[in-house]
This record gives C-alpha cells, sequence and structure tokens, in this order.
C-alpha cells in the first residue's frame, strides 16, 4: 500500500472520529490566557494522537515485514482485504454484540476513567496524554489504517503511513476542538454513509494488490525477497 493513502484514509474517516472521538475533544479544558495558549494545547491533543497512531504504525510494520520474510505478502494483501469487506457486511446488531464483549467494555470504561482524571488537571501535558490515548480507543477506521501500515512490510513505512493517517484526520478534529458543534448531526450522518464504501473500495484494492495481476499501482507483481549470499569464510594470514 502507498504510503501516502494513510492521509486520504484519515481524511475520509475523520467524519466518523468527529462522531466517535467528538464528545472527548468537546469535553476538554479550556485554559490559558490567550486564544494563542488554547490553540497550542489543542495542537499538543492533537499531537498526542498522531504519536500513538505513529507506534502503532512501526509494530504492524514490522509485523508485515516478518510476514514477508516468510513469502505471506499476497496472502496478507488478500486476507485484510477480506476482514474490511465482512467488517462492513456485518449487521450492527452483531457489532453491538460485539462491543458488549466484556473485555472491551472494560477496556473502555478504564480508559475513559483514566480521560477524566487528566481532563480534571488542565495542563498543557495532560492535553498530550488524552491525545496519545485517544489513539488507542477501539475505532473501525483506525483498524483500517493499520492494515494499511502492516501492508508496507516495513516499520518505518508503516510509522509514516500512520502518522500521515493521524495528519489526516487533523483538519476536522482540529476545527471541532476550535470551534466545537461546527459539523452538524445530519451532514455527519449523510457523510458516514458513504465511509463504508469507501471502506470497500479499499478492501478491493488490498484483494487486488494480493492477486499480483503486474497492473502498475493496482495490483503489482509481487518480488519474493531473495536470499542474502552466504559470504565464504577467508582464513587470515598471520
Amino acid at each position: 500500500m502507498e504510503i501516502w493513502t494513510g492521509f486520504i484514509v484519515g481524511l475520509v474517516g475523520s467524519m466518523h472520529c468527529v462522531g466517535m472521538c467528538g464528545p472527548i475533544a468537546l469535553a476538554l479544558p479550556v485554559f490559558g490566557e490567550t486564544q494563542f495558549k488554547v490553540l497550542i494545547g489543542r495542537l499538543l491533543y492533537n499531537l498526542g494522537r498522531v504519536v500513538t497512531y505513529s507506534v502503532l504504525g512501526a509494530l504492524f510494520g514490522l509485523f508485515g515485514q516478518r510476514l514477508i520474510l516468510f513469502g505471506l505478502q499476497q496472502n496478507l494483501s488478500i486476507i485484510i482485504g477480506s476482514i474490511i469487506l465482512l467488517y462492513i457486511l456485518i449487521p450492527r446488531k452483531l457489532k453491538n454484540r460485539i462491543a458488549e464483549i466484556y473485555f472491551y467494555k472494560t477496556t473502555v470504561s478504564l480508559i475513559k476513567s483514566v480521560f477524566s482524571k487528566l481532563i480534571s488537571r488542565k495542563t498543557n501535558s495532560s492535553l498530550f496524554s488524552i491525545g496519545l490515548l485517544n489513539g488507542i480507543l477501539p475505532c473501525g477506521f483506525v483498524y483500517v489504517g493499520i492494515a494499511g501500515a502492516t501492508s508496507t512490510g516495513d516499520w518505518i513505512k508503516g510509522a509514516a503511513y500512520m502518522a500521515l493517517f493521524g495528519l489526516g484526520t487533523l483538519p476536522i478534529m482540529f476545527t471541532t476542538d476550535m470551534v466545537g458543534k461546527i459539523i452538524t448531526f445530519d451532514l455527519r450522518k449523510r457523510i458516514n454513509k458513504l465511509i463504508p464504501a469507501f471502506a470497500a473500495v479499499l478492501a478491493v484494492l488490498f484483494i487486488l494488490r494480493g492477486l499480483n495481476l503486474g497492473i502498475p499501482y493496482v495490483s503489482p507483481k509481487f518480488e519474493k525477497p531473495k536470499p542474502q549470499a552466504v559470504q565464504p569464510e577467508v582464513d587470515c594470514c598471520h
């Protein structure tokens, strides 16, 4: 997956982010004597999210790199695309049941309790920490971004992919932080209807990429990593 697509995924998914993380952003404390200090605080919050996304991208990029070494890059791409399609097709009722799983609910509740403590502190460091935690909240579009980072097959590229993903969410999330409910519920609802279609296009691209059809940018030919030649040992003369 091309690294720059991470920004597109983040930009499109940011409408979904407003619905999921918007309440957290709107609950952030406002402190400081000037608007500039408020601006810095909101930037630190969003920077925290980008840092967490980048770390996740590096970890999953490294995981993808290991799979490539075993010659599983094509299978990985097809599996990722299939999982995204499956998630889109799963009925909402079943998704709600998954959200009711004990581990899921416990994790979210724990993170929210930490949010409350950090919000009460009203410091720039607490805003940055809130952003860091925000990045690990369960989110379908973050999972799509992670899938893209995994497919890069490199921890540096994976980190860059997810950093661009986070930057893609920045325009709308930052505007929501600063202005408030600038995006109405009706507008968000309409855009959210297009998000599954966008995710489906990404899923198809993942699958085509794994089919190794030799189509430039869409389904390029995979090159199996060549084993490194073992250098013969040379006896040193003394």
